[in-house]
């Protein structure tokens, strides 16, 4: 068999058991009708093997997939009629934009004051958005990979499981999942929006990743998708279980960022990560109660937008629970193309005032 089909199906048969562990977490999260079941239940399950020393592989190109999946599914939260306070959608960037400066600012002064990281390491783990591309930035930085990835682990760790009581909080969210029937998990697209669907998925990854966005698997496939439904080429939406195998995967995804790692280990990282993204959040809650009151946008909507971090899993919280995608979405894209325009040049200057 020819090596490049070869090694992705190795791959996949390898990741196949640790995504039956998130199936399972999932359903039975589902069957207790948790909220945000599939994901909540797959990163759960995943996270407490992956601590008990369970070796978990990640989906790696299956993960670049889902993302593809989920910018098809946030452009089809953009609608031709869709109605909105222009002026409420940019005050409340602006204001996302000043809280990010701030949640900025209290990172690197925690992460150097208390936790007593190196410059590098405070600046990297405590950018709040854009993991995967942050990452690969610290790369070449003198940053300590470990604490970066495990800071931004636990950050969206604790997001995530912050949103059902958050939610439940605003009071106007209903977080139980509706009942599904077995002919609602088998319904398909007719095979033109299938085409439609794929074609978004395919042209936008390679748009995306030709402009050079951030997240270009994401948010390049969102923007195909919401020109193609924008213009009412196609109202098309994805099926209940390929959005629940995303919503597993995404899961799947938080929960074996901790594989390899012990609580004994890494006690120290832990804490500090936990104790700056309960922080981080606080931060976040006051800003979206802030715009919330002068605007009147959606009170659950501007909290899942200015949350720190994890803009593919909270764009997904907000498609699946219906907490205006196309505000959050909007909101996570701006953050993460500032903060990796800016955070070159705040890294030069922050280690020129270092010095």
């Amino acid at each position: 068999m020819n090596t490049t089909i070869a090694q992705p199906l190795i791959a996949l048969w390898r990741f196949l058991p640790t995504l039956a562990l998130g199936l399972i977490g999932g359903g039975i999260a589902y069957w207790l009708r948790m909220p945000l079941p599939w994901l909540l239940g797959a990163m759960i399950t995943t996270t407490a093997a992956s601590l008990m020393g369970v070796r978990l592989r990640s989906p790696g190109r299956g993960r670049k997939g889902v993302l593809v999946v989920i910018g098809v599914m946030l452009g089809s939260a953009f609608t031709a009629d869709m109605s909105g306070d222009l002026l409420a959608w940019l005050t409340s960037l602006a204001i996302m934009l000043l809280a990010t400066a701030v949640m900025m600012l209290f990172s690197v002064w925690f992460s150097r004051r208390v936790a007593h990281h190196s410059m590098d390491t405070a600046l990297y783990a405590g950018v709040p958005g854009g993991v995967s591309a942050v990452t690969g930035m610290a790369l070449d930085s003198n940053a300590d990979l470990r604490v970066v990835g495990m800071t931004h682990a636990v950050r969206i760790l604790i997001l995530l499981a912050a949103i059902p009581p958050l939610l439940s909080g605003v009071g106007h969210v209903s977080l139980q999942p509706t009942g599904t029937s077995l002919a609602q998990w088998l319904w398909l697209p007719s095979p033109m929006d299938a085409a439609w669907l794929a074609g978004a998925g395919v042209l936008g990854a390679w748009l995306g990743q030709r402009l050079h966005l951030p997240n270009a698997l994401l948010f390049g496939p969102a923007l195909i998708s919401t020109g193609l439904h924008l213009t009412g080429l196609t109202h098309a939406s994805l099926p209940p279980s390929l959005i629940a195998l995303a919503q597993v995967v995404i899961g799947v995804s938080v929960g074996v960022r901790f594989a390899g790692t012990s609580l004994a280990e890494v006690r120290n990282t832990l804490v500090m990560g936990i104790l700056q993204a309960v922080i981080l959040l606080l931060i976040a809650i006051v800003a979206a109660w802030g715009i919330h009151a002068l605007t009147g946008v959606s009170l659950a909507a501007a909290l899942l937008a200015y949350m720190p971090g994890g803009a593919p899993e909270l764009s997904l919280v907000a498609l699946s629970l219906g907490i205006d995608p196309a505000f959050v979405t909007s909101h996570h894209l701006l953050r993460i193309t500032v903060l990796i325009l800016v955070l070159p040049l705040l890294l030069h200057y922050l280690q020129r005032v270092h010095v």
